[in-house]
């Protein structure tokens, strides 16, 4: 009798082992009350956030060249403030028509997230300036402006029904947050994988030499990829303009570092050419399920910041050596008779 056991991707067999060893600890501790319904549909609910900024993080960093997105935070903010600032100017009763007034917000802040990708995306191929120095500029323009338009305080939406489920509620006990965000990570893991898109992506963060003799448009790639990362951010911005009712200019200061570490962690080569979406999946999902027992185990705030930071260098440091050094037989067959 012969049992064969293939280990295809080492990186997604050692956050699957993360996950559950984060979810055991937690029960443990939790005497079991970690297992709520409860608790897994507001973790559903949060994710969807991080999640989304980690996607157009990762895209710009499997794009090479020192690609890295910094901004998204900053335009998931300015988005959501843009249309909260734009829809009373639009709709003067939004109780009145909640379905204009809700796709309307959409809109706006789609629109926003478009532009902010755009400029990043213009900067950095056409401008040719240093993604990791251009983003964090842009980041500082983006809250700055946000920072104008509400005054340094929180604005709030007017809570109609459309919108308000957009952050609130479930289909079948699944948060709609979470809907749209597996939707999403679909859609662009798809991408990647399938469409001309992706693959040029891949090669183009793999080697950039090679992609010019292949006649790949640099410029164009890279642009697209920062206005996709712009999207995604906006999307984002919705979600938690949607969940707290309100928009403000410094909401989710440690998003940002959070977004790296769960690209980083997911397997995301920084210099280029290497992710996928299911490894950032469950990165993202390790991180939540680890802030929520940080969340029972009433561990301080600033505590959690230096995790998440400790966390960031040993995955940066840990790039460097590959999973498949302690993996060496991929294709590992054990023989039992």
């Amino acid at each position: 009798m012969t049992m064969k056991l293939k280990i295809s991707d080492p990186q997604l067999l050692f956050l699957l082992v993360i996950n559950v060893a984060i979810l055991l600890v937690a029960t443990v501790f939790s005497h079991g009350d970690f297992l709520d319904i409860y608790n897994f549909q507001s973790m559903a609910s949060q994710l969807p956030e991080l999640g989304l900024l980690a996607i157009g993080v990762a895209l710009a960093m499997i794009s090479g060249n020192g690609g890295i997105d910094l901004s998204g935070i900053g335009l998931a903010n300015l988005a959501g403030v843009v249309a909260a600032a734009a829809m009373p100017l639009l709709v003067a009763a939004p109780d009145a028509a909640p379905w204009t007034y809700t796709l309307g917000f959409i809109a706006v802040a789609l629109v926003t997230g478009l532009l902010g990708g755009a400029l990043n995306g213009w900067l950095i191929s056409r401008g040719n300036l240093t993604p990791i120095l251009c983003t964090l500029g842009t980041q500082m323009i983006f809250t700055g402006l946000a920072v104008v338009l509400t005054n340094g305080s929180s604005l709030r939406i007017s809570v109609v029904d459309p919108i308000s489920a957009i952050g609130n509620e479930s289909v079948l006990g699944v948060p709609i947050p979470f809907i749209i965000f597996v939707a999403l990570l679909l859609l662009v893991g798809w991408l990647m994988r399938y469409s001309l898109f992706g693959i040029k992506l891949y090669l183009l963060g793999t080697n950039a030499r090679a992609a010019r003799y292949a006649g790949i448009s640099q410029n164009r790639l890279r642009f697209a990829t920062y206005v996709i990362s712009g999207v995604l951010a906006s999307v984002a911005g919705i979600i938690i303009a949607a969940r707290t009712a309100s928009v403000k200019a410094d909401y989710g200061n440690s998003y940002l570092l959070i977004a790296i570490l769960i690209a980083v962690m997911a397997g995301v080569r920084p210099q280029g050419g290497y992710g996928r979406m299911v490894c950032l999946f469950f990165s993202a999902l390790a991180l939540q399920l680890l802030s929520s027992t940080f969340n029972l185990l009433e561990i301080s705030n600033f505590f959690r910041d230096c995790a998440w930071g400790l966390l960031l260098l040993c995955f940066l440091a840990s790039a460097r050596v590959s999973w498949r050094d302690f993996f060496p037989n991929s294709k590992a067959q054990l023989r039992k008779s």
